[in-house]
């Protein structure tokens, strides 16, 4: 084995960077929207935004220099059921992560 060989496969993030990032992520678009939700919501909501993140993740990292093409996936197949956890309006949401995520 190489001494300076790579730990872990580089081309993919581990599960704590991504469980991070959701945190991060959803934390903006909360703080943009100016609302207050519980631990326990922000909580679910994480869980949720990581399992789908998990699921798609060749795909997230072929595109991970398109935030834009992200947001898109995000309103697709994300905010629908983060706006009905936490109640909140759709598209709203979806303009919050926007203007958090930079897509």
């Amino acid at each position: 084995m190489k001494a300076n060989a790579p730990k872990h496969n580089t081309g993919y993030p581990s599960a704590r960077k991504i469980r991070r990032a959701c945190s991060n992520e959803l934390y903006r678009t909360v703080k943009r929207m100016k609302l207050w939700i519980s631990k326990e919501k922000m909580d679910q909501a994480e869980a949720l935004y990581f399992k789908k993140v998990i699921l798609n993740l060749k795909w997230i990292v072929e595109n991970e220099s398109n935030r834009k093409v992200q947001s898109d996936w995000w309103d697709e197949s994300v905010s629908a059921e983060i706006a009905e956890l936490w109640e909140v309006d759709r598209a709203q949401l979806c303009a919050a992560f926007r203007d958090a995520y930079g897509g």
